[in-house]
């Protein structure tokens, strides 16, 4: 069978589900409300923005939340607001987007880069622990493409050298650990509403956090520095205006009803890949596995571990490409980008991360939408790609 990045048909030739979904009639209904209301700021009446963030906290399992403006504003808030600044280490996975370590900057407080888990890619517990330093003040567990990291062992390493627990669950919307959702398991909890997320309003992000005093903290420094309850023109702290639009919450308020029912098809397309792929000859392609204690993946991506003996990973994405079965390279390991460690970003041997970066390859959100058609074409794709290079 002839390749299509060679001149042959390719195995998909329609396009994959669009990405975020049409508007539904409740997000129509409130977006409409709200641009009629006039009230389009989160301090000029409205309710929408309060009512979405007491929603993510019932949905989080913790009692507070605030709205902002996207999720790398939301890290930073969520660190300033525990305490993190100058001076002050922050334990960040080698293995997720760059903002996680850049909301450490903002703060002024140093980023150190930490090795993953080989098998799962979530932060190791036992990196973290080789990282600690008396400069050390918090740890920032990254759950990763809507998997749940490990919580217990790092909230243990955290309980025992006095760290804040930051989780950056900005892929993870609907995701639970041991039955109980991510987000509320630390600290704080951060989640994104950028426009490739399980949830979009174009950008966003929400902090949802456990105690009232990082509650009033982080509200603060998302609203100018002033208290909550307090005067409009009282600024006792020093805070930014980080906040959310009412227009952006109603598109995100309704969504909440149609989520579980999003992330179950995206879990029928995961399972039905991951049976396809155990029929390939030597099983040269295989899913990256939850993190242990997973009992809800929200699977954002679904990553996939190439074995490098099989295929080139650079012919394998321009191939998969033409076949109309897009893969993405995924994240460079974080200890390698020169803007963090210009910035003083320290970095631990990563050895995990590095073999990730050569071996792994995701496969994108709007694709998992798809449970009909999707795995099946996905799967023919890879055995057409790998055969041919056999």
């Amino acid at each position: 069978m002839t390749l299509a990045l060679h001149g042959g048909a390719p195995v998909r030739a329609v396009p994959w589900p669009a990405w975020p979904p049409p508007l539904d009639a409740a997000q129509r209904e409130l977006v409409t409300r709200v641009l009629e209301s006039g009230q389009w700021g989160a301090t000029q009446g409205g309710s929408v923005v309060t009512d979405l963030a007491a929603a993510f906290a019932r949905r989080s399992g913790a009692p507070y939340a605030v709205a902002t403006g996207n999720a790398t504003l939301g890290l930073f808030a969520a660190l300033r607001g525990l305490g993190v600044g100058r001076g002050d280490e922050v334990i960040v996975p080698a293995y997720t987007f760059v903002a996680s370590a850049t909301a450490v900057l903002l703060t002024g407080a140093t980023p150190v880069i930490a090795d993953v888990d080989p098998d799962d890619l979530h932060l190791s517990a036992g990196a973290a622990e080789r990282a600690v330093t008396s400069a050390t003040a918090a740890v920032m567990p990254v759950h990763l493409a809507g998997s749940p990291a490990d919580m217990d062992p790092l909230n243990a390493l955290a309980a025992r050298h006095g760290l804040a627990v930051v989780e950056d669950a900005a892929q993870a919307h609907g995701a639970a650990y041991k039955d109980r959702p991510v987000g509320g398991l630390g600290d704080a909890g951060v989640y994104s509403f950028q426009a490739s997320k399980a949830m979009t309003a174009g950008e966003g992000g929400l902090i949802v956090c456990r105690t009232e005093e990082a509650y009033r903290e982080i509200w603060s420094v998302c609203n100018v520095g002033r208290s909550p309850g307090g005067a409009w023109y009282g600024h006792p702290r020093t805070g930014w205006n980080l906040r959310l639009t009412e227009i952006q919450a109603a598109l995100l308020l309704p969504w909440l009803d149609r989520l579980d029912d999003e992330i179950d098809t995206r879990e029928r397309f995961c399972a039905a890949l991951e049976r396809e792929l155990a029929t390939l000859p030597g099983r040269p392609v295989s899913v990256v596995p939850r993190p242990p204690g997973t009992t809800r993946d929200s699977r954002h991506l679904l990553m996939l571990r190439v074995e490098p003996e099989v295929v080139d990973r650079t012919f394998l994405l321009a191939a998969m490409e033409a076949e109309g079965v897009p893969l993405d390279a995924g994240y460079p390991p974080l200890g390698t980008m020169t803007a963090l460690t210009a910035e003083g970003a320290r970095v631990e041997p990563c050895p995990s991360a590095e073999e990730a970066a050569r071996t792994v390859v995701w496969i994108r959100q709007p694709m998992l939408m798809d449970d009909t058609d999707g795995p099946a074409q996905v799967a023919e794709a890879l055995a057409k790609v790998l055969t041919s290079r056999a």
